[in-house]
Protein backbone atom coordinates (compact mmCIF):
# COMPACT_ATOMS: atom_id res chain seq x y z
CA UNK A 1 0.00 0.00 0.00
CA UNK A 2 0.96 3.56 -0.57
CA UNK A 3 2.48 5.57 1.87
CA UNK A 4 3.47 9.78 2.65
CA UNK A 5 5.52 9.19 5.33
CA UNK A 6 8.14 11.92 5.16
CA UNK A 7 11.56 11.28 6.08
CA UNK A 8 11.38 12.73 8.92
CA UNK A 9 8.60 10.51 10.80
CA UNK A 10 10.08 7.53 9.18
CA UNK A 11 13.74 8.14 11.07
CA UNK A 12 10.98 7.48 14.83
CA UNK A 13 11.80 3.80 15.03
CA UNK A 14 7.82 3.61 16.58
CA UNK A 15 6.50 5.70 13.72
CA UNK A 16 8.28 3.57 11.12
CA UNK A 17 7.38 0.47 12.75
CA UNK A 18 3.43 2.09 12.10
CA UNK A 19 4.40 2.99 8.69
CA UNK A 20 5.99 -0.62 8.02
CA UNK A 21 2.38 -2.08 9.09
CA UNK A 22 0.40 0.14 6.36
CA UNK A 23 2.68 -0.47 3.59
CA UNK A 24 2.28 -4.09 3.97
CA UNK A 25 -1.40 -3.94 4.50
CA UNK A 26 -2.86 -4.92 1.01
CA UNK A 27 -6.42 -5.06 2.53
CA UNK A 28 -7.36 -8.58 0.99
CA UNK A 29 -9.90 -8.59 4.35
CA UNK A 30 -8.66 -11.68 5.55
CA UNK A 31 -8.59 -10.52 9.10
CA UNK A 32 -12.24 -9.12 9.36
CA UNK A 33 -13.57 -12.84 10.23
CA UNK A 34 -10.91 -12.56 13.05
CA UNK A 35 -12.01 -9.31 14.62
CA UNK A 36 -14.68 -9.57 17.44
CA UNK A 37 -16.23 -5.83 16.53
CA UNK A 38 -16.15 -6.81 12.93
CA UNK A 39 -17.91 -9.96 13.83
CA UNK A 40 -20.46 -8.20 16.43
CA UNK A 41 -20.96 -4.86 14.13
CA UNK A 42 -20.28 -5.74 10.37
CA UNK A 43 -19.13 -2.29 10.14
CA UNK A 44 -15.69 -1.99 7.69
CA UNK A 45 -14.76 1.16 9.78
CA UNK A 46 -14.99 -1.73 12.93
CA UNK A 47 -12.49 -4.20 11.26
CA UNK A 48 -8.73 -4.15 11.25
CA UNK A 49 -8.30 -3.11 7.59
CA UNK A 50 -10.91 0.10 7.96
CA UNK A 51 -9.15 0.95 11.09
CA UNK A 52 -6.05 1.02 8.71
CA UNK A 53 -7.20 3.38 6.35
CA UNK A 54 -8.47 5.85 9.05
CA UNK A 55 -5.10 5.59 11.56
CA UNK A 56 -3.08 6.44 7.80
CA UNK A 57 -4.62 9.26 7.54
CA UNK A 58 -4.25 10.32 10.90
CA UNK A 59 -0.54 9.40 10.77
CA UNK A 60 0.78 10.99 7.61
CA UNK A 61 1.51 14.35 7.57
CA UNK A 62 -1.46 16.93 7.58
CA UNK A 63 -3.97 14.38 8.64
CA UNK A 64 -6.43 15.12 11.42
CA UNK A 65 -7.64 13.54 14.04
CA UNK A 66 -11.41 13.42 13.83
CA UNK A 67 -13.53 12.27 16.57
CA UNK A 68 -15.14 9.50 13.61
CA UNK A 69 -11.83 8.09 13.47
CA UNK A 70 -11.10 8.06 17.45
CA UNK A 71 -14.15 6.19 18.14
CA UNK A 72 -13.64 3.76 15.51
CA UNK A 73 -9.88 3.11 16.97
CA UNK A 74 -11.38 3.32 20.38
CA UNK A 75 -13.66 0.10 19.78
CA UNK A 76 -10.55 -1.90 18.82
CA UNK A 77 -9.92 -4.51 21.98
CA UNK A 78 -6.01 -4.67 20.83
CA UNK A 79 -6.46 -8.47 20.71
CA UNK A 80 -4.50 -8.79 17.59
CA UNK A 81 -6.62 -11.54 16.38
CA UNK A 82 -5.80 -9.84 13.02
CA UNK A 83 -2.14 -9.65 13.64
CA UNK A 84 -2.08 -13.63 13.63
CA UNK A 85 -4.77 -13.96 10.66
CA UNK A 86 -2.65 -12.08 8.15
CA UNK A 87 -1.62 -13.58 5.62
CA UNK A 88 0.99 -10.91 4.82
CA UNK A 89 2.05 -10.58 8.44
CA UNK A 90 1.17 -6.90 9.01
CA UNK A 91 2.19 -5.67 12.77
CA UNK A 92 -1.22 -4.44 13.18
CA UNK A 93 -0.08 -4.02 17.10
CA UNK A 94 2.61 -1.21 16.31
CA UNK A 95 0.33 1.03 14.32
CA UNK A 96 -2.96 0.81 16.63
CA UNK A 97 -0.07 1.51 19.75
CA UNK A 98 1.25 4.50 17.88
CA UNK A 99 -2.30 5.58 16.40
CA UNK A 100 -3.37 5.99 20.15
CA UNK A 101 -0.04 7.84 21.15
CA UNK A 102 -0.78 9.93 18.47
CA UNK A 103 -4.47 10.61 19.66
CA UNK A 104 -3.25 11.26 23.21
CA UNK A 105 -1.32 13.93 22.28
CA UNK A 106 -3.16 15.83 19.17
CA UNK A 107 -7.22 15.55 20.83
CA UNK A 108 -8.96 16.49 23.63
CA UNK A 109 -11.39 14.32 24.90
CA UNK A 110 -14.43 15.21 26.85
CA UNK A 111 -13.91 16.37 30.05
CA UNK A 112 -15.50 12.52 31.55
CA UNK A 113 -13.64 10.93 28.95
CA UNK A 114 -10.36 12.28 30.16
CA UNK A 115 -10.78 12.19 33.79
CA UNK A 116 -12.23 8.16 32.98
CA UNK A 117 -8.80 7.29 31.37
CA UNK A 118 -6.93 9.43 34.16
CA UNK A 119 -8.44 7.69 36.89
CA UNK A 120 -7.87 4.00 35.15
CA UNK A 121 -3.81 5.44 34.90
CA UNK A 122 -3.74 6.70 38.53
CA UNK A 123 -5.51 4.12 40.35
CA UNK A 124 -5.81 0.92 38.69
CA UNK A 125 -2.35 0.84 38.60
CA UNK A 126 -1.59 1.02 42.35
CA UNK A 127 -2.85 -2.16 44.13
CA UNK A 128 -3.53 -0.16 47.46
CA UNK A 129 -5.67 2.13 45.40
CA UNK A 130 -7.42 -0.25 43.89
CA UNK A 131 -8.19 -1.95 47.31
CA UNK A 132 -9.83 0.94 48.49
CA UNK A 133 -11.95 1.35 45.47
CA UNK A 134 -12.98 -2.10 45.94
CA UNK A 135 -14.65 -1.34 49.07
CA UNK A 136 -16.73 1.51 47.58
CA UNK A 137 -17.26 -0.70 44.78
CA UNK A 138 -20.75 -2.12 45.55
CA UNK A 139 -22.25 1.28 46.00
CA UNK A 140 -21.15 2.66 42.97
CA UNK A 141 -22.14 -0.98 41.05
CA UNK A 142 -26.14 0.86 40.44
CA UNK A 143 -24.48 4.05 38.61
CA UNK A 144 -24.92 3.68 34.67
CA UNK A 145 -22.60 3.76 31.77
CA UNK A 146 -18.80 4.07 32.06
CA UNK A 147 -18.26 4.67 35.76
CA UNK A 148 -21.07 1.63 36.85
CA UNK A 149 -18.63 -0.89 34.53
CA UNK A 150 -15.98 0.50 36.46
CA UNK A 151 -17.77 -0.33 39.97
CA UNK A 152 -19.01 -3.78 38.67
CA UNK A 153 -15.46 -5.36 37.67
CA UNK A 154 -14.81 -4.29 41.38
CA UNK A 155 -18.20 -5.64 42.95
CA UNK A 156 -17.70 -9.05 41.88
CA UNK A 157 -13.99 -9.20 42.99
CA UNK A 158 -13.23 -11.03 46.45
CA UNK A 159 -11.95 -8.50 48.64
CA UNK A 160 -8.03 -7.76 48.97
CA UNK A 161 -6.09 -9.57 51.32
CA UNK A 162 -2.29 -9.80 51.91
CA UNK A 163 -0.83 -12.19 49.91
CA UNK A 164 1.09 -15.09 51.86
CA UNK A 165 4.48 -15.30 51.26
CA UNK A 166 6.19 -18.24 48.92
CA UNK A 167 7.46 -21.17 49.95
CA UNK A 168 11.15 -21.99 50.60
CA UNK A 169 12.81 -24.30 48.65
CA UNK A 170 16.06 -25.67 49.96
CA UNK A 171 17.74 -25.80 46.78
CA UNK A 172 16.59 -24.31 44.19
CA UNK A 173 17.28 -24.80 40.17
CA UNK A 174 15.73 -21.46 39.20
CA UNK A 175 15.12 -18.36 41.50
CA UNK A 176 12.46 -15.98 39.72
CA UNK A 177 11.44 -12.83 40.09
CA UNK A 178 7.39 -12.07 40.58
CA UNK A 179 5.77 -8.71 39.81
CA UNK A 180 2.67 -8.71 41.51
CA UNK A 181 1.44 -6.03 39.07
CA UNK A 182 -1.61 -4.16 39.62
CA UNK A 183 -5.25 -5.11 39.84
CA UNK A 184 -4.71 -8.71 40.28
CA UNK A 185 -2.13 -7.90 43.29
CA UNK A 186 -5.45 -6.31 44.61
CA UNK A 187 -8.10 -8.41 44.04
CA UNK A 188 -6.93 -12.25 43.38
CA UNK A 189 -3.79 -12.39 46.15
CA UNK A 190 -4.40 -16.09 46.03
CA UNK A 191 -3.51 -16.46 41.95
CA UNK A 192 0.24 -15.85 42.68
CA UNK A 193 0.10 -17.66 46.32
CA UNK A 194 -1.25 -20.74 44.09
CA UNK A 195 1.78 -19.50 41.39
CA UNK A 196 3.90 -19.75 44.00
CA UNK A 197 3.30 -23.44 45.56
CA UNK A 198 2.89 -25.06 41.70
CA UNK A 199 6.44 -23.82 40.94
CA UNK A 200 8.22 -24.50 44.18
CA UNK A 201 7.26 -28.37 44.01
CA UNK A 202 8.91 -27.72 40.37
CA UNK A 203 11.99 -26.54 42.26
CA UNK A 204 11.66 -23.42 41.45
CA UNK A 205 11.80 -20.56 43.88
CA UNK A 206 9.86 -17.45 43.75
CA UNK A 207 10.81 -14.01 44.97
CA UNK A 208 8.86 -10.75 45.07
CA UNK A 209 10.50 -8.38 42.68
CA UNK A 210 10.62 -5.82 45.21
CA UNK A 211 10.19 -1.88 43.95
CA UNK A 212 8.37 -3.06 40.52
CA UNK A 213 4.62 -2.30 40.14
CA UNK A 214 2.36 -2.03 37.79
CA UNK A 215 3.75 -3.47 34.14
CA UNK A 216 2.67 -0.21 32.23
CA UNK A 217 -0.10 -2.25 30.06
CA UNK A 218 -3.17 0.15 31.39
CA UNK A 219 -1.46 3.55 30.10
CA UNK A 220 0.12 2.01 27.20
CA UNK A 221 -3.62 0.83 25.67
CA UNK A 222 -4.59 4.64 26.38
CA UNK A 223 -1.69 5.76 24.78
CA UNK A 224 0.02 7.60 27.65
CA UNK A 225 3.70 5.90 26.69
CA UNK A 226 4.87 8.33 29.13
CA UNK A 227 3.44 7.30 32.35
CA UNK A 228 3.86 3.41 30.55
CA UNK A 229 7.92 4.10 30.03
CA UNK A 230 7.54 5.26 33.75
CA UNK A 231 6.32 2.19 34.72
CA UNK A 232 8.38 0.05 33.12
CA UNK A 233 12.05 1.76 33.70
CA UNK A 234 10.57 1.00 37.57
CA UNK A 235 10.27 -2.98 36.84
CA UNK A 236 14.21 -3.14 35.19
CA UNK A 237 15.95 -1.29 37.51
CA UNK A 238 14.21 -4.05 40.39
CA UNK A 239 15.28 -6.48 38.26
CA UNK A 240 18.49 -5.40 37.78
CA UNK A 241 19.32 -4.76 41.48
CA UNK A 242 18.42 -8.41 42.28
CA UNK A 243 20.29 -11.91 41.19
CA UNK A 244 17.15 -14.09 39.09
CA UNK A 245 17.20 -16.41 36.64
CA UNK A 246 14.23 -14.99 35.22
CA UNK A 247 11.10 -12.28 36.16
CA UNK A 248 7.30 -13.63 36.00
CA UNK A 249 4.16 -11.85 36.01
CA UNK A 250 1.33 -14.29 36.65
CA UNK A 251 -1.28 -12.56 34.17
CA UNK A 252 -0.60 -13.29 30.50
CA UNK A 253 -1.79 -9.72 29.45
CA UNK A 254 0.51 -8.62 31.88
CA UNK A 255 3.48 -10.61 30.40
CA UNK A 256 3.01 -9.94 27.22
CA UNK A 257 3.60 -6.40 28.37
CA UNK A 258 6.99 -6.91 29.45
CA UNK A 259 8.33 -9.23 26.40
CA UNK A 260 7.38 -5.89 24.25
CA UNK A 261 9.62 -3.54 26.74
CA UNK A 262 12.58 -3.43 24.32
CA UNK A 263 9.76 -1.80 21.86
CA UNK A 264 8.99 0.52 24.04
CA UNK A 265 12.91 2.22 24.00
CA UNK A 266 13.70 1.95 20.52
CA UNK A 267 16.16 4.14 19.31
CA UNK A 268 17.04 5.45 23.25
CA UNK A 269 20.83 3.99 23.59
CA UNK A 270 20.68 4.15 27.37
CA UNK A 271 17.44 2.58 28.12
CA UNK A 272 16.83 0.15 24.59
CA UNK A 273 19.34 -2.22 25.74
CA UNK A 274 18.40 -2.32 29.65
CA UNK A 275 14.98 -2.80 28.14
CA UNK A 276 16.10 -5.79 25.94
CA UNK A 277 17.54 -7.74 28.36
CA UNK A 278 14.81 -7.51 30.38
CA UNK A 279 12.18 -8.72 28.03
CA UNK A 280 14.26 -11.55 27.12
CA UNK A 281 14.76 -12.57 31.20
CA UNK A 282 10.60 -12.60 30.75
CA UNK A 283 8.85 -15.02 31.52
CA UNK A 284 4.98 -16.66 31.47
CA UNK A 285 3.64 -19.36 34.14
CA UNK A 286 3.06 -21.76 30.79
CA UNK A 287 6.95 -21.46 30.09
CA UNK A 288 8.21 -22.57 33.64
CA UNK A 289 4.88 -25.21 34.81
CA UNK A 290 5.44 -28.56 33.81
CA UNK A 291 2.58 -31.06 34.01
CA UNK A 292 1.49 -33.04 36.97
CA UNK A 293 4.07 -35.63 37.58
CA UNK A 294 1.07 -38.05 38.66
CA UNK A 295 -1.81 -37.27 35.96
CA UNK A 296 -4.81 -36.19 37.84
CA UNK A 297 -7.71 -38.91 38.46
CA UNK A 298 -10.21 -36.29 38.39
CA UNK A 299 -13.01 -36.30 36.19
CA UNK A 300 -12.87 -32.90 35.71
CA UNK A 301 -14.47 -31.42 32.16
CA UNK A 302 -12.49 -28.23 32.17
CA UNK A 303 -12.79 -25.62 29.74
CA UNK A 304 -9.68 -24.12 28.68
CA UNK A 305 -10.34 -20.07 27.47
CA UNK A 306 -6.85 -19.16 25.85
CA UNK A 307 -6.94 -15.24 26.42
CA UNK A 308 -5.33 -12.92 23.60
CA UNK A 309 -2.39 -11.90 25.38
CA UNK A 310 -1.34 -15.68 25.60
CA UNK A 311 -2.64 -16.63 21.93
CA UNK A 312 -1.65 -13.40 19.69
CA UNK A 313 0.72 -11.52 22.26
CA UNK A 314 2.99 -13.96 23.60
CA UNK A 315 2.38 -16.58 20.79
CA UNK A 316 1.80 -19.32 23.28
CA UNK A 317 -1.26 -20.70 21.39
CA UNK A 318 -2.29 -24.65 22.62
CA UNK A 319 0.00 -24.65 25.11
CA UNK A 320 -1.80 -24.38 28.06
CA UNK A 321 -4.67 -27.47 26.55
CA UNK A 322 -1.85 -29.39 26.19
CA UNK A 323 -0.12 -29.02 29.73
CA UNK A 324 -3.94 -29.55 30.99
CA UNK A 325 -4.44 -32.78 28.89
CA UNK A 326 -1.37 -33.89 30.05
CA UNK A 327 -1.90 -33.59 33.72
CA UNK A 328 -4.78 -35.77 33.19
CA UNK A 329 -7.82 -33.21 32.78
CA UNK A 330 -10.65 -33.48 30.01
CA UNK A 331 -10.61 -31.03 27.53
CA UNK A 332 -13.92 -29.41 26.75
CA UNK A 333 -13.65 -27.71 23.63
CA UNK A 334 -15.92 -24.48 22.95
CA UNK A 335 -17.52 -22.17 20.01
CA UNK A 336 -15.48 -19.11 18.86
CA UNK A 337 -12.48 -20.10 21.43
CA UNK A 338 -10.12 -17.77 19.39
CA UNK A 339 -12.23 -14.51 19.67
CA UNK A 340 -11.69 -12.15 22.70
CA UNK A 341 -14.25 -12.19 25.63
CA UNK A 342 -14.21 -8.38 25.52
CA UNK A 343 -12.14 -7.64 29.01
CA UNK A 344 -8.75 -6.50 27.22
CA UNK A 345 -7.82 -4.21 30.05
CA UNK A 346 -9.65 -1.07 30.63
CA UNK A 347 -12.00 -1.85 27.38
CA UNK A 348 -14.67 -3.43 29.62
CA UNK A 349 -14.93 -0.24 31.28
CA UNK A 350 -14.02 2.26 28.46
CA UNK A 351 -16.69 0.28 25.68
CA UNK A 352 -19.35 -1.15 28.38
CA UNK A 353 -21.79 -2.20 25.58
CA UNK A 354 -19.21 -3.77 23.37
CA UNK A 355 -17.37 -5.58 26.14
CA UNK A 356 -20.66 -6.72 27.26
CA UNK A 357 -21.99 -8.05 24.27
CA UNK A 358 -18.68 -10.39 23.59
CA UNK A 359 -19.00 -11.37 27.37
CA UNK A 360 -21.93 -12.95 26.84
CA UNK A 361 -21.15 -14.46 23.34
CA UNK A 362 -18.58 -16.31 24.90
CA UNK A 363 -20.57 -17.17 27.68
CA UNK A 364 -23.34 -18.97 25.74
CA UNK A 365 -20.74 -20.68 24.21
CA UNK A 366 -19.35 -21.83 27.20
CA UNK A 367 -22.39 -22.64 28.30
CA UNK A 368 -23.13 -24.92 25.74
CA UNK A 369 -20.23 -27.01 25.66
CA UNK A 370 -21.18 -27.72 29.72
CA UNK A 371 -17.92 -28.06 31.32
CA UNK A 372 -17.31 -28.07 34.92
CA UNK A 373 -14.87 -24.63 35.41
CA UNK A 374 -13.12 -23.06 32.80
CA UNK A 375 -9.34 -21.95 33.17
CA UNK A 376 -7.53 -19.15 32.11
CA UNK A 377 -3.64 -17.46 32.70
CA UNK A 378 -5.27 -13.95 32.69
CA UNK A 379 -7.35 -11.73 35.26
CA UNK A 380 -9.19 -9.82 33.41
CA UNK A 381 -10.69 -12.27 31.48
CA UNK A 382 -10.81 -14.47 34.73
CA UNK A 383 -12.90 -11.19 36.06
CA UNK A 384 -14.65 -10.84 32.87
CA UNK A 385 -16.46 -14.28 32.82
CA UNK A 386 -16.47 -14.97 36.13
CA UNK A 387 -19.76 -14.86 38.12
CA UNK A 388 -21.77 -16.19 34.83
CA UNK A 389 -19.61 -19.33 35.31
CA UNK A 390 -16.72 -20.75 37.66
CA UNK A 391 -13.33 -19.78 36.19
CA UNK A 392 -10.02 -20.16 37.85
CA UNK A 393 -6.75 -19.38 37.06
CA UNK A 394 -4.55 -22.20 35.01
CA UNK A 395 -2.06 -22.24 38.82
CA UNK A 396 -5.25 -22.64 40.85
CA UNK A 397 -5.96 -25.64 39.68
CA UNK A 398 -2.94 -27.48 39.17
CA UNK A 399 -2.52 -26.13 42.72
CA UNK A 400 -6.02 -28.32 43.88
CA UNK A 401 -5.08 -31.31 41.57
CA UNK A 402 -1.54 -31.21 43.69
CA UNK A 403 -3.56 -31.32 47.19
CA UNK A 404 -2.60 -27.35 47.71
CA UNK A 405 -4.31 -25.68 50.95
CA UNK A 406 -5.97 -23.18 48.15
CA UNK A 407 -9.49 -22.02 49.01
CA UNK A 408 -11.12 -21.99 45.15
CA UNK A 409 -14.27 -19.48 44.84
CA UNK A 410 -15.72 -22.30 43.18
CA UNK A 411 -17.01 -25.93 44.56
CA UNK A 412 -15.27 -28.43 43.48
CA UNK A 413 -15.32 -32.30 43.90
CA UNK A 414 -13.10 -33.84 46.32
CA UNK A 415 -9.13 -33.56 45.44
CA UNK A 416 -8.34 -36.08 43.03
CA UNK A 417 -5.97 -38.90 45.29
Amino acid sequence: MRTAFTAEQLADPQMAGAAKAVRTCVHCGICTASCPTYVLLGDERDGPRGRIVQMQAMLEPGGVVTPEAVHHIDRCLSCLNCRTACASSVNYQRLVDQARIHIQDHYRRPLMDRVLRWMIAKIMTRPKLVALGLLAAPLGAWLPGRLGAMARIGAKARPSRTAAPAPVVPHPVKRIAVMGGCVQAAMAPQIDEAVARVLARRGIQVVPLEGAGCCGALPHHLGREDEAKDWARRAIQAYEAGNYDGVLISATGCSAQLKDYAHMFLGDAVWEPRARAFAAAALDFLELVTPLKEPTSSALRVAYHPACSMTNGLRLSGQGEALLAASGFTLVPFGESHLCCGSAGSYSILQPELSGQLRDRKLAHLSAADPDLVVSGNIGCIQQLGGGIAVLHLAQLLDWAEGGPTTLPVELPAKPR
